[in-house]
């Protein structure tokens, strides 16, 4: 019965903290979409662009990078213009987004 307790006890905490993944997933496709996307796109570049994909990303990497970018430590003169607008929240929506996207269609 402890063992029972105990695992019912862990899925609650799972499904609890669900709804913040999911909201920040959600965010970040908002913001991927209407910035990113464009250059990136979702799970492979756009048709004439030569960046490359971010789908399926560490998270880590992700974040770190565009902090990189944002604090200008990083240099590309498109991406220091268009992450030095990001907030902390907005890079770890973005991050959630892509790394959680398959890349395999």
């Amino acid at each position: 019965m402890k063992a029972l307790f105990t695992s019912g006890a862990l899925m609650a905490g799972i499904f609890a903290a669900a709804p913040a993944d999911a909201e920040s997933i959600c965010t970040g496709q908002t913001q991927a979409a209407q910035v990113c996307s464009h250059c990136h796109g979702v799970r492979t570049p756009s048709a004439d662009a030569p960046f490359p994909p971010l789908a399926g990303r560490d998270v880590e990497y992700l974040q770190k990078a565009l902090k990189e970018y944002r604090d200008k430590t990083r240099k590309s003169d498109i991406m220091n213009a268009i992450a030095g607008s990001l907030s902390d929240d907005d890079i770890a929506d973005v991050a959630a987004y892509y790394a959680q996207q398959n890349i395999n269609p």
